[in-house]
């Protein structure tokens, strides 16, 4: 199925509805543009899937309607990144819904104002930016300006005339620059008339109609300021303050019950199918398994391995003992469902750290491990927490990190920026430790360095804490079992069922329900001469010192760090700490049910609800929470708790069904104390075994921290484009005293940056900076910076951060498709197809100002496809193709260095084409078994160039403005086949 069949294929699935935000928790009737965003993503997935297993020879079935992130995973063959997949669509659901907290007045942003040209160079650049960020496999960038853009992609078809207009398919070039969207309204063109009444249906002039003008409704939120040209339609609604002026009234779809909301399922089905098309074109810019790493979803099923190594000097053994740990890891694993989604290595040094290596070819991985060496370094610190902060903004979120040192860290001043990252990707850092407390380097200055390194141990052992990891001190002979311990479950399902730190320890109980669904019950702790008591569900106990008890299968300590194997039982356990030492505690499973939480905070915008807080929650106030359950459709929370990381203090929260697995949850107040959150439920379908509820219990790994102060920024626009600097400005915010506020802007590639040092608020205030940012000029595009922006204090006493991601994008000027010639195409095709072959070959060129083919791959064929450059020319491949006359048809899918992709499709089969009767038509019979034939004119098709078969059909096909979907969907299949182009009237030119 071609790139249009399928997109077609789409809009058929898609019944529609609605264009408003927090879909989540006002469910109805109406879909919102998270319900729209989640569709397409689900169905463009499930079609990306079902292609890579016809490919392979594999059996494909679709998942049972409604599709869900789980069950299209499932199809894929790849259960356990069915987290990591809903991850994905909520950040993308996320940064779409932010354009109306951002830029809710921006005209542009939402297709208002007749702003057609502006909105389009927004989608235009942000998927520039997409296909750039995929190219450099920088994939937490692309979902984030995926999100930005398919807000205002979906509001055009809310906000527009288009579906007025009688137009059943998206405008395929909103997403194309340099093409006509229509023929937009003049500015003293008058487009509405009053509505009449409530009765807002007849309110755009039957000219406007008729002519195929695209006009949008004017909106304006602020009274003295609500003006509009004569003569033109307004945005509609309560918020509007344009809509009383005349022509009164709206035409907005974002509802059943706006003033159009008669055509809102219509214009959300093309919307649905509009976002789909957009997927299709990053699919095809990106090749099918890259797509799907930009959406979660992996070859491997486990989490990715991320090793950042320090090779200063001294580092040899632990380098070794890396190459040992790694080796292991990819021979046992790789080729079955525990093979790491990814490998990421980020070597660090004085002064240098980086560059950050991240590959899925685990040969590529082991080949860079075994290339590292150790030497320089000087004094003992080194760059830890730089090559840290580069791996947290180059992996996944919810990755589990190895960091291995032998000194402490120079760059301790960036503390406070890693554990702003670590809050918000929710990664998991262990620190593996080998010079130990007390060791000493080689230096004149043995005691001095003696006590930094103890100082350093304990900022490993706080970033350790705040993400629920592991601070192992051990010996250079030790660290081999260490980390073999640690790296053993890298599976992506595992869940935390209990962490605690104390410091110092003390004697208490702990708690934790272990249900059916749970395999390889396992607790770390870490501390010295730590003693406890474990007590089964069943009564049976067995303490620390009982090497011979029945509930831990085996148990395994090295240096500081201890870890147990538990017997398999359902049912409430406890764990009694009797040490006075310093510990930590994390008991740990696999099970597919876990979940994903977010922090809410009452919009001060005038669309009022709720925002996602993208740092940290306000303290000592109420608070809510958004937590959804994944891996079971029948699981139901019944208490969420936040719990103090350090101490026995609990925060009880009210819990809210608000559908979809979604759980909205209130809080009297946000504790000051670092906290996790804890839930609880049952669930009623986990085992057929199970003849009542299962009661589960899961917690997160992260440490949270509140805050008095809130920063806030966006980065939704912006790109760098290299030796220009970017200016981002910012606010900070308290609600507690006022006084002189620490400003500190770091940014992970070592960019060029200035920004105020310091603010002035008042109690209760609030202050406004500037941050500047400068990419050098040599920067390659895709290259993906982080900016953090934090903001202390008076006296260190409280502190809160903002993160942004920003594309470094070279200008784009090359906005036309490679285009494909048919030189030749030969068969000797006959009855028994089996016994005789065909070929062809097409010339691909990226014309003389484009910026050269990317690469050529197969999208539909089973024969064998060579490719050359020609001769004397670096834009001029030469591609030869042939294939049994069993397969008859090829598809070549060719992509240029920006992204733009042409869809190349040949034939060698008889056609016969014959069209709907709303259609006026041209029946032709088309054999294509000749010997040689001319090169044909290629045609265009949305957002594909086919190049006609030979002796191409002439028809012209006009579509009825009435035409259904299936309709549609028909008419779509037969231009597809035969290669010829949309109706103009269809704004596709």
């Amino acid at each position: 199925m071609s790139g249009l069949a399928a997109l077609c294929f789409l809009l058929l699935q898609t019944g529609a509805c609605g264009f408003e935000i927090l879909g989540w928790f006002f469910r109805g009737k109406s879909l919102t543009h998270e319900d729209i965003t989640e569709r397409a993503i689900l169905n463009t997935t499930v079609q990306v899937c079902r292609a890579l297993a016809l490919a392979e020879g594999k059996d494909f079935t679709f998942p049972p309607q409604p599709f869900t992130a789980e069950s299209v995973a499932v199809a894929c063959g790849a259960s356990k990144s069915s987290k990591s997949f809903c991850k994905a669509i909520s950040l993308i659901q996320r940064k779409n819904w932010n354009v109306d907290l951002f830029r809710f007045y921006s005209s542009r942003h939402h297709f208002d104002d007749e702003t057609f040209i502006e909105g389009r160079k927004i989608i235009t650049e942000g998927l520039s930016a997409v296909k750039a960020s995929n190219k450099r496999e920088n994939f937490e960038a692309a979902r984030e300006k995926l999100g930005n853009i398919l807000h205002p992609l979906q509001d055009f078809y809310s906000h527009s005339n288009w579906v007025e207009m009688g137009s059943n398919l998206p405008n395929s070039n909103l997403i194309r620059a340099g093409t006509s969207i229509g023929n937009i309204a003049a500015e003293s063109r008058a487009t509405c008339r009053n509505c009449d009444g409530d009765d807002c249906r007849n309110n755009i002039l039957e000219d406007i109609l008729q002519e195929k003008i695209l006009t949008s409704g004017y909106f304006n939120f602020v009274p003295f300021l609500s003006d509009k040209p004569k003569g033109k339609c307004s945005h509609g609604g309560l918020l509007d303050r344009t809509s009383g002026i005349e022509p009164t009234g709206g035409i907005n779809k974002d509802k059943l019950d706006s003033n159009h909301g008669f055509l809102h399922t219509k214009a959300a089905s093309v919307a649905i199918a509009a976002t789909s098309e957009l997927l299709e074109d990053i699919r095809g810019a990106a090749g099918d398994r890259t797509f799907l790493q930009m959406m979660g979803i992996t070859r491997g099923a486990s989490r990715p391995l991320c090793f950042v190594i320090d090779t200063t000097g001294g580092m040899g053994d632990e380098i070794a003992a890396v190459r040992t740990v790694t080796a292991s890891i990819i021979n046992s694993k790789v080729g079955t469902e525990d093979e790491p989604s990814v490998y990421i290595l980020v070597p660090f040094n004085d002064p240098e750290f980086g560059p950050l290596i991240r590959t899925t070819d685990p040969e590529v991985f082991k080949n860079s491990i075994n290339s590292l060496s150790a030497s320089g370094g000087g004094d003992a610190p080194e760059m830890s927490l730089s090559g840290l902060r580069l791996a947290l903004t180059g992996a996944p979120s919810n990755s589990e990190i190895f960091v291995f040192t032998d000194a402490s860290a120079k760059d301790a001043d960036l503390k406070s920026a890693v554990i702003a990252l670590i809050e918000q990707t929710k990664s998991v850092v262990n620190f593996m430790i080998t010079s130990g407390l007390g060791s000493q380097r080689q230096s004149d200055n043995n005691q001095q360095l003696s006590q930094i390194t103890r100082s350093g141990a304990q900022v490993y052992k706080d970033l350790a804490q705040a993400s629920g990891g592991q601070a192992i001190e051990v010996t250079k002979s030790e660290l081999l079992e260490a980390t073999s311990i640690l790296t053993e479950s890298t599976s992506s399902s595992l869940v935390t069922f209990l962490q605690a730190a104390r410091s110092p320890g003390m004697a208490e109980n702990f708690t934790f329900t272990v249900d059916e669904s749970v395999r390889n019950l396992t607790i770390y702790i870490t501390g010295q001469l730590v003693t406890f008591t474990l007590i089964s569900p069943s009564g049976v106990s067995q303490s620390s010192a009982d090497t011979t008890g029945s509930l831990i299968i085996s148990s395994q300590s090295v240096g500081n760090f201890q870890t147990l194997r538990l017997q398999q039982e359902v049912g409430l356990w406890e764990i009694k700490m009797m040490s006075t030492n310093p510990y930590t505690l994390k008991i740990v499973g696999e099970s597919p049910i876990d979940f994903l939480f977010d922090f809410l905070e009452v919009s001060q915008g005038p669309l009022g609800g709720f925002e996602v807080l993208d740092n940290r929650p306000r303290a000592g106030v109420n608070g809510s929470l958004r937590v959804t359950v994944i891996g079971s459709d029948s699981a139901t929370l019944s208490e969420v708790t936040l719990v103090e990381s350090s101490g026995s203090g609990k925060v009880n929260g009210s819990v809210e069904a608000v559908g979809g697995g979604d759980f909205l949850v209130r809080f009297d107040r946000i504790p000051s104390a670092e906290f996790v959150v804890l839930v609880k439920g049952q669930n009623s379908n986990v085992s057929s075994r199970a003849s009542s509820p299962v009661f589960f219990q899961r917690q997160s790994t992260t440490s949270i921290s509140a805050s008095t102060l809130t920063v806030t920024a966006d980065a939704s626009d912006s790109v760098l484009v290299p030796g220009v600097p970017l200016s981002v400005p910012f606010s900070v915010v308290t609600s507690g005293a006022g006084g002189t506020f620490s400003i500190q802007a770091t940014n992970d590639q070592g960019f060029t940056s200035t920004s105020p040092s310091s603010l002035s608020l008042g109690t209760g205030g609030h202050a406004n900076g500037i941050v500047t940012i400068t990419a050098p000029p040599e920067t390659p595009s895709g290259t993906d910076v982080t900016l953090t922006i934090e903001a202390d204090a008076p006296g260190g006493t409280d502190t809160n951060y903002v993160v942004l991601r920003f594309t470094v994008l070279r200008p784009v000027t090359d906005f036309t498709q490679p285009v494909c010639q048919l030189i030749s195409l030969q068969s000797n095709c006959s009855e028994t197809c089996s016994l005789s072959m065909w070929e062809l070959t097409v010339q691909v060129t990226d014309g003389a100002d484009g910026t050269g083919i990317n690469h050529i791959s197969l999208k539909q064929g089973n024969g064998t496809m060579n490719t050359s450059l020609v001769s004397g020319s670096e834009n001029v491949t030469l591609v030869s193709y042939n294939a049994s006359c069993c397969s008859p048809d090829v598809e070549l899918l060719v992509v240029d260095q920006v992204g733009n992709v042409a869809s190349c499709f040949y034939t060698v089969r008889k056609i016969t084409s014959t069209t709907a009767s709303t259609s006026t038509h041209t029946t032709t019979t088309t054999t294509s078994t000749s010997t040689t034939t001319t090169s044909t004119p290629s045609v265009s098709i949305t957002t594909t160039t086919i190049s006609s078969t030979p002796q191409p059909p002439t028809a012209t096909t006009v579509v009825s403005s009435s035409t259904t979907a299936v309709q549609s969907f028909l008419l779509c299949l037969s231009i597809t086949i035969l290669g010829l182009s949309l109706p103009s009237e269809m704004g596709i030119n």
